[in-house]
């Protein structure tokens, strides 16, 4: 072979390479500008609402949501209670918006012992079971997703839980973990921002194929 020949071809392989590239690279910046679309939602809120119709219910029917304090948690109401706002300790009302069933969660159905579920925070949990929600509610077998690139990105705040595996990190990594996980897992700190909307919900972004993101 010539060399005019070598050169030649090493030209053709240089071009294809090329438009190869510029193809993906077209993929990637239409990729990014794709809508998020949000297709499954599972939430908790005071007033027993465990998804979205539940929370519609509540609000179309101008409900009111706050309750007593829960039975059940160890917490003496008469011994918290003090009307002095400024009294250390204690809390000036007897009434709140609080989740009653939060305790309720099933530790064996994400394979997790009834010690592990002790101690971790609440919050964990319940992104466990409205990821989980979400994705049936966007009839996604939650099963399915192991070992694909779906990501997690959680919202949160508070950290005061008495456990040991309760670090703000954990919260993505839990739900990654369990469901067997692969794209990104990413906990922030959304401070007074948690009330901002559904709890958990199922979406596409680039970057992975798909992903839940969690607020509390």
């Amino acid at each position: 072979m010539s060399d005019d020949q070598k050169y030649l071809d090493y030209l053709k392989r240089v071009t294809a390479d090329l438009r190869q590239t510029r193809r993906r690279l077209h993929d990637l910046e239409e990729r990014d500008h794709e809508p998020i679309a949000i297709v499954g939602i599972g939430c908790r809120f005071p007033g027993d609402v465990r998804g979205a119709d539940e929370l519609w219910r509540l609000v179309h029917a101008g409900e009111d949501a706050v309750t007593e304090f829960p039975s059940g948690r160890g917490w003496n109401v008469d011994h918290l209670y003090d009307p002095d706002p400024d009294a250390e300790g204690k809390t000036y009302t007897r009434e709140g918006g609080f989740l009653h069933d939060a305790g309720d969660f099933d530790p064996a159905f994400f394979g997790m012992s009834p010690r592990e579920a002790l101690l971790i925070d609440p919050q964990q949990r319940l992104a466990l079971e409205t990821s989980w929600e979400a994705l049936e509610d966007a009839g996604i077998d939650p099963h399915t997703l192991a070992g694909s690139r779906t990501g997690v990105f959680t919202g949160l705040m508070y950290h005061d839980y008495s456990g040991n595996m309760n670090s703000g990190s954990v919260a993505s990594g839990r739900v990654s973990y369990v469901l067997g996980l692969e794209g990104p897992s990413v906990s922030i700190d959304t401070a007074c921002s948690w009330w901002s909307g559904c709890r958990t919900r199922c979406v596409t972004v680039g970057g992975c194929s798909r992903s839940c993101g969690a607020a509390r």
